[in-house]
């Protein structure tokens, strides 16, 4: 029987792929009522308050001077570009197609690694992996394209969704080689109220369509800040403290199977072979760069490592 912290460790890891998975139902839900950058706002200052407020109260380390500063930037390119990319793509993309599309994030994040000074450099098998997971890329967004042509929804939606893809690699890389004092938890926190503080101009001032609270969107804004930004994100990094990166990161593969059910539950969306054909090849690129990739010395989680990472940044 595991011991009772590794149980802790493998439950907070279950409740990160169901939760971050329900994300994508969740934004699609708010921005019915809200345009993109209010959902932002609104749920990233108040997670981000709350986590610094519990932080403030247990009297945890916050970080000053230039560490602020660069957690807050990382932060802006991790969830500020990052996630705000896939709430403003969710105004033309299903949530499960949107899930889907993010699957290309863990070929993002070897990309920018390779190409920043000290990273990792791509041998032949990853470069082999990256291009099964292309393949995959291509049979998941062409029919789309040669359907409703180059401008179409689907494809301004992803290019949207890997505009956001490559940030949030940037950012997690950065946000590594920062040499952070504090915990990871309240970096996290310092990196969502800062998003939060930087949405709230464009809130207040760019109106892109009308705002009609409902219930359901109230409640789904609400399920965002609780579940997708606070208990979500605080599972990650537990599970990420106590469990290999190799066992963490099997959310990147629940994550979509979640969001995709859903969407066809509550919103009927239809995701036909196609789509699951594509998906199942960009996870076998995935799976060859991961057990070809060279081995790496052993870091302590960053605030946002990523939700996520290979996709281990911050949540959905």
């Amino acid at each position: 029987m595991a011991r009772p912290t590794q149980f802790a460790a493998y439950l907070a890891l279950a409740a990160v792929c169901f939760f971050w998975g329900t994300t994508y139902l969740a934004i699609r839900m708010s921005v019915e009522s809200l345009p993109p950058q209010n959902l932002v706002a609104i749920r990233y200052m108040f997670s981000g308050t709350a986590l610094l407020a519990i932080a403030k109260f247990s009297r945890a380390s916050l970080p000053t001077g230039k560490e602020l500063l660069y957690t807050s930037l990382c932060g802006l390119l991790i969830i500020g570009i990052g996630n705000g990319s896939l709430c403003f793509a969710e105004l033309w993309v299903p949530s499960g197609l949107a899930s889907l599309y993010l699957t290309t994030s863990p070929f993002w994040m070897i990309g920018v690694e390779a190409l920043v000074p000290g990273g990792q450099r791509l041998h032949g098998p990853t470069i082999a992996g990256m291009l099964v997971g292309f393949a995959g890329t291509v049979l998941l967004v062409l029919p789309d394209a040669l359907r409703d042509g180059f401008g179409g929804p689907m494809l301004r939606g992803f290019l949207i969704l890997q505009i956001g893809a490559a940030a949030w690699a940037a950012g997690s890389i950065f946000q590594r080689r920062i040499e952070a004092k504090a915990h990871p938890v309240v970096s996290g926190a310092v990196q969502q109220l800062a998003t939060g503080l930087v949405y709230l101009g464009p809130a207040v001032f760019w109106h892109s369509k009308p705002i009609v609270w409902t219930h359901r969107s109230a409640g789904a804004v609400l399920y965002l800040v609780i579940f997708g930004s606070i208990v979500g994100y605080s599972a990650f990094i537990y599970a990420l403290t106590h469990l290999p990166v190799s066992v963490v990161t099997i959310y990147n593969y629940v994550n979509p199977i979640v969001a995709v059910l859903l969407g066809w539950i509550i919103y009927h969306e239809q995701i036909g072979a196609i789509e699951l054909t594509a998906m199942t090849i960009i996870f076998v690129g995935v799976a060859l760069v991961k057990h070809y990739a060279p081995p790496s010395a052993p870091s302590k989680p960053a605030a946002a490592p990523s939700p996520t990472p290979l996709r281990a940044s911050v949540d959905s």
